[in-house]
């Protein structure tokens, strides 16, 4: 059975509206705006389609011009009458660029279609007036026809570029099998819609099969690739216990899963959210081409009038020439080019980036990449693994080791802290049973507190339990400072006031963060390395990767205030972190990049989300923030510019020297501007063909 057929029907009657109605919107040609073209108002095919049925009804038209007989040596005039039924069928078939005229101006967002609208409206009725008055000699029957075969084809372009960059929000609803094997009441598994799955439902995934929502493991074994969350194609082992994602593809073996969250709650949901807020958003320079496409409707009206003026008054031409060169001016400004100048480049560099682990929830961040000059790194689980394993553990006074690691542990063990969760494994292997905590408190990146058997227990930076009055003796500092010169993150632990002992951990550099960083001191960067871990720690990382500037026993408050000073300094921040402690900071910088929050990416702090943990990740979005940049300041200038040169050429100014542009020889003109556009948006894919080299 095909399921991904039936799921691209099905998810267009979910019962969550507001999720149905942006999918099925991506399912119509996607979301744009009054000065974004006609993306929802046809699929390719159906543009194409109607551009067909002119270009047959343009025939006759243009087989009864006088330079077609000539050319042909024939004599073929087609009546008033047929002319006027081709033409009015034609006009007919254009309606659609009339429906999005009226959005723009109730929108009061004046640009391509009002602009198009009252070109073709204009040439229409002074046809229809020519055919059935012929003493008016106003006939434009040939060059409205060919402005709406023109403008179709140019849609068609339009709505299949985008289809070809690949819609984000498609490629996630992709992710998603459209049906599950449910267990029933029973103990026996049937088939059932996707939609229909509710939180403790437990599902059966065998192999090559999609995970239909988030859940953990309760039986059996396998391996699952997650490149959809991570960008990473390697399988992932799974046993019982283990977290496993929606949209994950069991490589081998076979899981029963009960399902933790469903539908928008899953990861793959999340991402949806957020993808629907990014196409919401716009970069600034979208903002100066729609600013821009205002300014050239009223100056394009303003000049097609200047010109019908002068030429009828001053010059003294006919009315019919007149009211062409008018015509011709608003055909040619039409701001075609203009108005998809920026989706162009927006819609393919959010594909590549999000091919890449890169959601960007702003899509204005990605300008801001290009600005700033300061990268901040977290260290633990960006830089390094986060993957700490216990590699001594130092007793004091009368607690014997397994004392010490039962007491931290059971503490720990209500932590989410990748130290934390290191410990309890660490006490596992060492069949070292926990004991029930109350009380449990986090203390922001110090430490973790909590009461066993009615004593208090804290665990955390040998400095704060000094400031919290535990008795630091001169021998347990020197010991304490014996195993930091080690380069391991070292944890204090005390029961009441008494110090009981240190645990020491290792984390390893993770294998891409020199190179990510060597690349981002080549684009100019100052890499900075933020931690709460200790001095010596923090060095040896920073000396080891080359960082310029190192903090370190940091809180999340001292993050905030550095990263304060840094931009009071004049200069422009990028934090990088988990999107947990580093929140403040995240959300005050810049730019925020929570990195590795791929299960919770629509409540991360940062503008942008990385899903995976990999370094080379930021690195990946200043190359896509360049290019993507780059290309949005080429198809600016070069929209504006053709306008420069081509509205005064369609007023006549070129006149003296023989060149007039009639309105059918200028829509082909604005055509070929708008083809340039998206020719030159489609060249960013070199970036995707990059990066994936870079990987391999």
């Amino acid at each position: 059975m095909d399921h991904s057929n039936k799921h691209e029907t099905k998810t267009c009657h979910s019962t969550n509206t507001k999720a149905k109605d942006n999918h099925c919107a991506s399912h119509q040609g996607g979301h744009h705006d009054a000065s974004h073209g006609l993306g929802g108002h046809g699929t390719p095919q159906q543009f194409l389609n109607r551009f067909w049925l002119v270009s047959v009804l343009l025939l006759p038209l243009l087989a009864s011009t006088e330079f077609a007989n000539n050319l042909f040596g024939y004599n073929f005039n087609l009546s008033s009458l047929f002319q006027l039924i081709i033409i009015t069928v034609i006009f007919a078939i254009g309606w659609v660029f009339f429906e999005h005229a009226w959005m723009e101006i109730k929108q009061r967002a004046y640009g391509m279609m009002t602009l198009v609208s009252i070109a073709v409206a204009a040439g229409y009725l002074f046809s229809v007036s020519g055919l059935i008055f012929p003493s008016i000699e106003a006939n434009f029957s040939i060059e409205i026809a060919t402005l709406i075969w023109v403008l179709l084809f140019g849609h068609y372009l339009e709505a299949k570029s985008g289809k070809a960059a690949g819609n984000a929000l498609e490629e996630v609803a992709k992710l998603l099998p459209a049906m599950a094997f449910k267990k029933g009441s029973d103990d026996q598994y049937q088939e059932v819609d996707i939609e229909d799955l509710k939180v403790s439902d437990v599902v059966r995934i065998r192999h090559g099969e999609k995970v239909p929502a988030d859940g953990k493991v309760i039986s059996g074994q396998g391996s699952v690739n997650q490149a959809h969350l991570t960008g990473e194609s390697t399988p992932i082992s799974l046993t019982t216990g283990d977290q496993v994602s929606a949209g994950s593809i069991l490589d081998s073996g076979s899981l029963e899963v009960i399902l933790t969250a469903v539908g928008k709650h899953s990861s793959v949901g999340q991402l949806t959210e957020l993808l629907n807020k990014a196409a919401t958003s716009k970069p600034n320079t979208q903002r100066i081409a729609d600013m821009w496409a205002g300014y050239l409707t009223f100056a394009a009206l303003g000049v097609a009038t200047l010109a019908f003026l002068i030429w009828y008054f001053v010059v003294g031409q006919t009315f019919v020439f007149a009211i062409t060169i008018a015509i011709s001016v608003l055909v040619i400004a039409c701001p075609h080019a203009l108005g998809l100048a920026i989706p162009a480049v927006t819609t393919i560099s959010s594909r590549i980036a999000s091919k890449h682990g890169i959601f960007i929830k702003n899509l204005a961040k990605l300008e801001t990449v290009n600005k700033s000059n300061v990268i901040i790194f977290d260290k633990t689980g960006t830089l390094t693994k986060g993957n700490f394993t216990v590699s001594k553990v130092s007793v004091l006074g009368n607690k014997t080791e397994s004392e010490v690691i039962q007491l931290v542990a059971s503490v720990e063990n209500s932590s989410s802290h990748p130290i934390a969760k290191s410990i309890v494994e660490y006490a596992a292997m060492q069949k070292n049973d926990l004991v029930q905590v109350l009380n449990f408190k986090t203390h922001g990146s110090d430490g973790v507190s909590g009461s066993i058997d009615d004593e208090d227990i804290k665990v955390g930076k040998l400095s704060w339990l000094s400031a919290e009055n535990v008795a630091v003796d001169k021998e347990a500092r020197e010991r304490f400072d014996t195993l930091q010169n080690t380069g391991d993150t070292v944890i204090a632990a005390s029961v009441g006031k008494i110090l009981i002992g240190f645990i020491s951990l290792g984390d390893e550099i993770r294998s891409s963060a020199a190179s990510s960083i060597k690349s981002l001191h080549d684009q100019g960067y100052e890499v900075v390395l933020m931690t709460g871990d200790n001095k010596v720690v923090a060095n040896t990382v920073a000396e080891t990767l080359q960082i310029d500037q190192v903090y370190a026993e940091v809180t999340p408050a001292d993050k905030l205030r550095y990263v304060e000073e840094f931009q009071a300094s004049g200069k422009q921040v990028i934090m990088v972190g988990d999107g947990v402690n580093d929140g403040p900071a995240l959300s005050l910088a810049d730019l925020g990049i929570a990195i590795g929050s791929g299960t919770a990416v629509a409540s991360a702090a940062g503008d942008i989300i990385l899903t995976t943990d990999d370094p080379a990740s930021i690195s990946n979005l200043v190359n896509i923030a360049k290019a993507t940049l780059k290309k949005m300041k080429q198809n600016l200038w070069w929209a504006l510019g053709y306008n420069i040169i081509a509205i005064p050429a369609a007023a006549g100014v070129l006149a003296p020297f023989g060149l007039l542009l009639p309105p059918a020889v200028g829509a082909l003109v604005m055509a070929g501007s708008t083809v340039v556009v998206v020719l030159n948006a489609l060249t960013l894919n070199r970036v995707d063909g990059q990066l994936a080299m870079t990987a391999n």
